[in-house]
């Protein structure tokens, strides 16, 4: 059942490769993240993406399979999530069908050797990313959200691209997919998760950054709005707020006003749209006393 192991063909040829590939898909990365990504697949090590919420962690995996027409394939993390729903599982009821249907005619060994096939083998996220031979993205989203003890369970799959199932011995990629970790820092990640992984921590955007992702999102949006709207965010952003708005919701505020057909961002319109960047109530009133709206 096992096979050899081999790093997947790189899918960038430079930094400024990376740089202008996102670009064509949306995605406007600084020079430390085009660098981050380029020697993560030139090194084939799995990348490590911490920081807050709305950054562009998720954004920046699914961006690197469409600029490559890379799969994409996904594990959500969460707590309670186990080796069944992130490696993978036997189907049982089908197992059960099978002994039912074999007894009195073959000997339980044969029973055995059958029920514990590739047939009654039910792939999950990480399984699935090890054996795909096409260009694969495996996006591991919001690690730190799992229990501790799933991290022991990556150490194979992080370090060697393999994963072994006891009745059938160990399977490993043919191509190695890229490999990228989120983590939005709720928790502290293991050492030893994290010495096999590249690490990049992304924070928000700097406003020049920031301006040109909007204007790229939101083509029709005026340069005077983009601006407003940028430089609001970054004032929202330095309130002690429950959740402080994202990229996204940049975005989206800008989106919002274009359909109201408004043209400036003025208190009116601040208020009338504020729900779309705040999403708590204590949020929305802090943050209405601190733009003085009255």
């Amino acid at each position: 059942m096992g096979r050899v192991s081999a790093p997947q063909s790189p899918l960038f040829g430079s930094v400024a490769d990376v740089a202008e590939r996102l670009a064509g898909v949306g995605y406007l990365a600084s020079t430390a993240v085009a660098t981050t990504v380029y020697l993560a697949d030139r090194l084939g090590k799995p990348l490590l993406v911490e920081g807050p919420a709305g950054v562009g962690k998720t954004e920046l995996a699914k961006a690197v399979a469409q600029a490559t027409g890379s799969g994409l394939v996904r594990l959500q993390c969460y707590e309670g999530i186990d080796e069944a729903r992130a490696l993978y599982e036997w189907n049982h009821a089908k197992q059960l069908l099978r002994i039912t249907a074999g007894q009195g005619q073959e000997s339980w060994d044969e029973t055995r050797d059958d029920v514990f096939s590739e047939e009654f083998l039910l792939p999950r996220p990480l399984l699935t990313a090890i054996r795909r031979s096409d260009p694969t993205v495996l996006l591991i989203d919001e690690m730190d959200k799992a229990d501790v003890e799933v991290e022991g369970l990556l150490l194979e799959v992080l370090s060697d691209f393999q994963v072994t199932v006891p009745e059938m011995g160990t399977i490993s990629a043919t191509r190695r997919p890229f490999a990228l970790l989120t983590s939005n820092s709720t928790r502290e990640l293991s050492e030893a998760l994290k010495r096999r992984c590249l690490f990049l921590h992304l924070d928000f955007p700097d406003a020049d950054l920031e301006r040109r992702i909007v204007a790229s999102r939101v083509p029709e949006l005026t340069e005077a709005m983009v601006d407003a709207l940028v430089r609001t965010v970054r004032v929202l952003r330095t309130l002690e707020l429950r959740k402080s708005p994202s990229v996204a919701e940049t975005i989206d505020w800008g989106r919002t006003l274009l359909a109201l057909g408004l043209d400036t961002l003025d208190d009116d319109a601040v208020r009338a749209t504020l729900g779309v960047v705040l999403k708590h109530q204590s949020d929305t009133v802090k943050a209405a006393s601190e733009l003085r709206l009255n």
